[in-house]
């Protein structure tokens, strides 16, 4: 009885970082797995700059760091592809890895990957957006919060103060891609903050996040409802932010009505400097990308105590409750806060922001 007395107490005083099931044996030091891990890293596309520059050669030296440069990481990116993304995830499979990463192209149509490496015993942790079936654990951003944040920046550039409505103004809401889950939560967030105080005039989906399709969405929004009958454009993020503002160009819209966007790609935080775009959402892939990583790594070393101080936060799919999640807060990025965000974290330099284009604009920003 004292024993388990003691273990009770144990679990207790653990609860705060991990399960019990941890300290009852599944985290039992005499089975973790040494540093020759071996983790496969599954990218949806290249459209969006992230991807190459920030969140897979950050993921690959946290993996080497963790591991004292003894594991290893196979990398696949789809091109935007669901259908080249399960041969790739199938791949790893065959491969044996001990933990695949995966951003998923479609969540759903990935989910019998999902169980396939389940039950060849690999791990699988969903990444940047949830995918079905039964994965171990989910590392994202607060996506809800992102849509909130667009939102409340959108009704701030159109005068409107906190609580206040005006069934006037007039928006168009041009969201990411239905098969996205991500694209939900912004949405979510965002009409949170827009539902019943402003007047959502058109929405759209927008297949692929293509630039291309926002671009096309918006010129049809014109057409139907005349250009200056436009008050702001809430964009899910700054790819298509980017198609967005060439659409009102192009028909002559000036000046152009503010308009939101997500990922703080370099051309965007040029476009917030310079005024074509009213703000952006700073989500620091850094944090996500080593997050990944060390979940990935102490997952496939069986250091379940570590990974569970890793995921605090729970989620759910269609088929899994309570999944560990680790959630990246986010930042507003405006005309004001690029130094204190992209800047401050060095993700660019105010020599690549300010090219010459933009060097007036830099100057009334205070970046010099």
């Amino acid at each position: 009885m004292r024993g388990a007395a003691t273990l009770a107490a144990v679990c207790a005083l653990t609860l705060a970082v991990s399960s019990c099931s941890s300290v009852l044996g599944e985290d039992d030091t005499t089975q973790h797995k040494g540093d020759d891990v071996k983790i496969g890293l599954l990218l949806p596309e290249k459209e969006t700059a992230r991807y190459e520059k920030f969140d897979r050669p950050v993921f690959e030296k946290e993996v080497q760091q963790l591991t004292n440069s003894k594991g290893s990481v196979t990398y696949a990116n789809a091109d935007g592809k669901a259908s080249t993304q399960e041969e790739q995830f199938s791949r790893m499979i065959d491969q044996h890895m001990d933990t695949i990463v995966v951003d998923s192209v479609d969540a759903k149509t990935i989910a019998s990957q999902v169980r396939t490496a389940k039950d060849a015993g690999i791990n699988v942790i969903a990444y940047d957006r949830l995918a079905e079936g039964p994965v171990d654990g989910y590392v994202t951003f607060d996506g809800e919060l992102v849509g909130q944040e667009q939102a409340q920046a959108l009704t701030e550039a159109l005068g409107l103060k906190p609580g206040e409505n005006d069934q006037k103004t007039k928006i168009v809401m041009i969201n990411g891609a239905s098969n996205d889950p991500n694209t939900a939560l912004f949405k979510k967030g965002a009409l949170r903050e827009l539902s019943n105080r402003v007047t959502i005039a058109k929405s759209y989906d927008t297949a692929d996040w293509k630039p291309s399709n926002a671009r096309a969405h918006m010129a049809d929004a014109i057409k139907e409802l005349g250009g200056q009958q436009i008050d702001g454009v809430y964009s899910a993020n700054d790819g298509m932010a980017g198609g967005i503002i060439d659409a009102l160009k192009s028909a002559g819209i000036s000046p152009l009505p503010p308009v939101t966007g997500q990922d703080a790609e370099l051309t965007a935080v040029q476009r917030v400097i310079s005024g074509e775009q009213y703000m952006s959402v700073y989500k620091p892939y850094r944090d996500e990308a080593a997050a990944a990583a060390k979940m990935a790594v102490k997952i496939s070393q069986h250091r379940m105590v570590e990974y569970d101080a890793l995921a605090m936060d729970r989620s759910q799919n269609s088929s899994t409750k309570r999944i560990p999640s680790h959630l990246v807060q986010v930042q507003p990025l405006t005309k004001s806060t690029v130094k204190a965000t992209v800047v401050r974290d060095k993700i660019y330099t105010v020599r690549q922001i300010c090219t010459s284009k933009y060097t007036l604009a830099c100057q009334e920003a205070g970046l010099e």
